[in-house]
This record gives structure tokens, sequence and C-alpha cells, in this order.
């Protein structure tokens, strides 16, 4: 029996045993998920007690940076994007990785959209849009656009996660004279219960080519709808929760799993969330 969790301070209400258990039974595992709540004062006892007996656990807010001081090592991805949510516990030893990146660009490549070589921009610069910066520069984007009500103090290890690839840093206002390729949000706007409201307007959507929401609650937010209103691609991000989910347990089964079972295990949340 494999035992799994998710290490955070507050849970609540979490997809995340539902996800697993899913995945359990499509592969056939004896395995559990549980919800371990655990203040950041007690996170490196608890690292070495959970490294005994359970193969692996995940990583939510606020731990997914205070783990990291705590950990044996660290996969180069997460140590560029600054964030751990999956650990690997081998031997005793404890490895922090981020399949958030993986997740996101499960999620594009899916619905046929393509980052290399395109104009995007992030709309929010919190620990969600770094999992995404991460990806679109290592795809190839042409050219990035940081999106914030405070460009001029977006860090500067966001900054760095960009890498050679042209980066702006834009208010919201100066993004109404952009366009291109992909628009994607990575705020929290439009997400349940505070619905119908959108981080920008229909006339910055349209100018884009697709609309990525992170949010999957609800399933089309306001900034979708008026995606789909200008005929733009809208995409939300539950295959990304689900494809994230299953990134996290290749490392800890240590073999390919496939974009199939992210796909399918996000049509069987579709009708659960």
């Amino acid at each position: 029996m494999q035992h799994f969790a998710l290490l955070g301070a507050k849970l609540g209400h979490s997809l995340s045993p539902q996800i697993h258990q899913m995945i359990f039974e499509e592969l056939g595992l004896a395995a559990d998920y549980k919800l371990l709540e655990l203040p950041t004062e007690a996170l490196e006892a608890g690292l070495k007690e959970l490294a005994q007996t359970y193969t692996g656990v995940n990583v939510t807010i606020p731990h997914k940076v205070d783990v990291i001081p705590f950990l044996d090592e660290i996969a180069p991805e997460a140590a560029a994007i600054g964030a751990v949510n999956t650990i690997s516990f081998v031997n005793g030893k404890s490895c922090g990785y981020n399949t958030d990146w993986l997740g996101f660009g499960m999620l594009l490549e899916h619905n046929g959209i393509e980052a290399r070589g395109q104009k995007a921009a992030v709309l929010g610069i919190g620990g969600a849009s770094r999992a995404v910066l991460q990806y679109l520069a290592k795809r190839g984007a042409a050219e990035l656009l940081l999106v914030s009500r405070s460009p001029q103090q977006i860090p500067a290890e966001v900054l760095k996660i960009c890498g050679s690839i042209p980066t702006r840093c834009l208010s919201y206002a100066q993004l109404a004279q952009e366009s291109g390729g992909l628009l994607v949000n990575c705020t929290p706007v439009g997400m349940y219960p505070k619905t119908g409201v959108s981080p920008v307007g229909e006339e910055v959507i349209k100018n884009f080519g697709a609309a990525v929401d992170l949010i999957y609650n609800p399933a089309e937010t306001e900034f979708l709808r008026l995606a789909k209103n200008s005929g733009r691609q809208a995409v939300n991000g539950l295959l990304m929760l689900a494809a994230q989910a299953v990134a996290a347990q290749e490392i800890w089964q240590q073999r390919k799993l496939g974009a199939d079972l992210a796909v399918k295990i996000a049509q069987r949340l579709a009708g659960a969330v």
C-alpha cells in the first residue's frame, strides 16, 4: 500500500484526493491519498516523519516555497520556478519537483495551442504565473508580456524565469495597446464564488488568438465567455489540474502515464466540479 497526501496549512475542500483516487483506480494501484494540514513551523519535522512512510506528497499554498530549505534535492525546473508542488521520498530522502508547468503544457498541447514563436501575455505574477512562464520560456515563445497592477514591482526572480525571451512588464492599461497569440489568466478574478467578472475586457481579449484561464470553477468564467463571444479559442484550467496530478504520479511511480490518462481524469472531473 502506497501512501500519498496533500500538504498545506488550511486545506478546506480540495479535489486532490478525488483526482488521485481516480488515478489509482485507472492504474489498479493499492494506495491512499490524505489531506495533511501542517503549520509552517512544523514543516521540517513533518517532512522527516513523512519520508519514513510516504511515497510522496503534493504541496499547496503557502508551503510551496517554505518547504524548499528542508528538501534534500530540488529538480532544476522547480528551482527555476522557485516553488515545489510535488515531493518524492526515496530511501528516506526528499526531492522537490514542480509539475504545474507540465500540466499547463499538456493543457495547451491537447487543445492545439502553440506557444513556440508566439507573443504571450500573462495576467498576474503570483505562483501560478511562474509555472506558466516556465513552460512558455522553455517552449520558445517569441515575446512575453507580464501584466500586473504594479508592473514596476515585478520581482527579479519572476523575470529570471523568462530567460532570454524578450520580456516586458505592463500595466493593464498598457495591455490594451497590445496584440498576440495567447492570453493567460493566472489571477483568481472570476473564480467561484465571485463569478461574473473578468480581469480584462473584451476589447483586450479580442486582440489575442486564444484565451486560457487557469480557473476551472466555474467551467466558463466571464473571461472565457468574452473570449468565445469574440470568436477566440477559450480553454479553462481543469485539464491542467488533472495533468499536474498525473505528472506527480509519473514521478512517484517512476513510469510514463501519458496525456490520455490526464484527459480521462479531466473528463471525469468535469461532471464533479
